[in-house]
């Protein structure tokens, strides 16, 4: 279908569906949203920063933070992580290559290996822990802890509400 094909089929504006009335939580619900994009983007840059000081990359430095404390499957990865199974393969397949990281045998599951962060893969994460400390005590300073405390409450219960559907 080209592009003359697609604005063919979009109809009359006075003939698109109407939204239904949205709460007042909806509406403070659609901002948070809106803002989360923003601050992840803006999260995820200062992250390709602070991963360089490990000499890793942020998507790197988040598959490792999945097995920091003990090994997992690349799916378990990816549920952690909250990024699919695919990406975090692409991704474990180059640590592993790196030697950032290692796949050990899984006694649960014969094909599905564990994934496991190396010493030079720990390293790397601590490198990367000296220079982001400093600068999550820095931004911190500027929120009142309370609030944060209050935002990550609120953001775990919608990640549990949006797990669950």
């Amino acid at each position: 279908m080209t592009r003359e094909d697609e604005a063919a089929v979009v109809p009359p504006r006075d003939e698109w569906p109407k939204p239904g009335p949205q709460s007042e939580g909806g509406a403070a619900l659609t901002d948070v949203v809106l803002a989360t994009f923003r601050l992840n983007a803006r999260l995820m840059e200062a992250a390709q920063g602070l991963a360089a000081h490990g000499g890793l990359t942020a998507a790197w430095w988040q598959v490792l933070g999945g097995v920091l404390r003990e090994p997992h499957s690349v799916a378990d990865v990816g549920r952690i992580m909250g990024v699919s199974r695919q990406g975090v393969q692409r991704i474990a397949d180059l640590l592993v290559e790196r030697g950032l990281a290692e796949y050990r045998p899984n006694p649960a599951h014969r094909r599905a290996k564990l994934l496991a962060c190396t010493e030079a893969g720990h390293y790397a994460i601590r490198q990367i822990a000296v220079a982001q400390h400093p600068w999550t005590s820095e931004l911190a300073e500027t929120v009142d802890l309370d609030d944060l405390r209050t935002t990550l409450r609120t953001m775990q219960a919608l990640i549990t509400k949006l797990e669950e559907a």
